[in-house]
């Protein structure tokens, strides 16, 4: 009862805030993100009655506090659905830096998911799969299916999963991802979104912001859907940092990240900035236009890398296996 799995990360598109159930993680409202590659996460879990304990390792580090519950809280789910009470050996590597806006806990989790499942001989579909990430990180979900996808809002794992929207720009989007080094934190974020006075006037507009990305990604009309991610980005921000602790993530070079994107936009190259709840930064562009995207996001003194569209959590050889 043994199983490796890699997800890759999220860019969120139209991003999620603040949830209906912080338990079962069920959001608000629907979110549509796309899965960044090669940047992933490698889990390996192993149901084991041999151990004492449940183990969880993560980055070569033991995992313990909330993180430690949030893992609780998937694998007591794979268990209940699979009718086993073994413990589990659980261990993660990730190839990108974490914990500064690039989606950690999606690939992470994703991972995990897929992982268990194989390791308890689940026979669930990608969606079905979503709903056990979910309980980790709402994010996770999406990165179960890959791609561009679509997290349904609902109040039970019928209705809130994940599902993989088409979109002919998979292949042309290319992805510059600018790390600036902050630290964040978002769960606190979620837990406070309900009191930012913020919040009734995005979940006023959100769903039709939802509907244009839609509709943007099924037409693969890059320039629609990077602006729609850029705004959202902003609107995001406006809600966290009117909330009672007022979280502001940027730092100084997002801000200059951002003006550098709109000077290439406005000597027309189609690029568009984009961030989750974290100072580094997504920038959005094409295949043909990312040399000189990344030179220029390079020239404002931070660690760049190029990502693509990356796919489904997926199960790996066994030869892949971190122990």
């Amino acid at each position: 009862m043994k199983a490796t799995a890699r997800a890759h990360p999220i860019q969120g598109l139209v991003k999620y805030h603040g949830m209906i159930d912080h338990d079962l993680r069920l959001p608000y409202h629907d979110s549509i993100s796309v899965c960044t590659a090669p940047s992933n996460t490698t889990t390996t879990v192993a149901f084991d009655d041999a151990l004492d304990g449940d183990e969880f390792v993560i980055d070569g580090e033991r995992v313990e506090g909330r993180g430690r519950e949030r893992i609780e809280s998937v694998v007591s789910h794979v268990r209940s659905l699979a009718e086993i009470d073994s413990p589990v050996r659980f261990a993660s590597a990730n190839d990108f830096p974490t914990n500064v806006g690039f989606g950690s806990s999606s690939s992470g989790f994703a991972a995990a998911a897929v992982a268990l499942a194989a390791a308890a001989d689940l026979d669930l579909s990608l969606p079905e799969i979503s709903t056990v990430a979910r309980r980790g990180s709402a994010s996770a979900a999406r990165a179960v299916t890959g791609g561009f996808s679509d997290l349904h809002a609902g109040r039970n794992d019928v209705d809130c999963r994940s599902e993989r929207i088409e979109s002919d720009l998979e292949d042309d989007l290319r992805i510059v991802a600018a790390l600036v080094p902050a630290y964040k934190e978002t769960e606190e974020a979620h837990r406070e979104a309900e009191d930012s006075h913020m919040f009734g006037a995005r979940l006023a507009h959100v769903h039709g912001q939802l509907a244009a990305m839609r509709d943007a990604l099924r037409e693969a009309d890059f320039e629609r859907t990077f602006e729609l991610a850029e705004h959202d980005s902003l609107s995001l921000a406006a809600t966290t940092m009117t909330g009672p602790a007022g979280w502001v993530y940027w730092r100084p070079e997002t801000l200059e990240i951002f003006a550098a994107v709109r000077d290439l936009r406005g000597s027309g190259v189609p690029v568009y900035f984009s961030t989750d709840t974290g100072a580094s930064v997504y920038v959005n562009t094409t295949v043909e236009n990312v040399e000189r995207v990344e030179e220029r996001v390079a020239d404002c003194g931070v660690e760049t890398r190029v990502w693509e569209v990356g796919g489904p959590a997926r199960v790996l050889d066994e030869s892949e296996a971190l122990f």
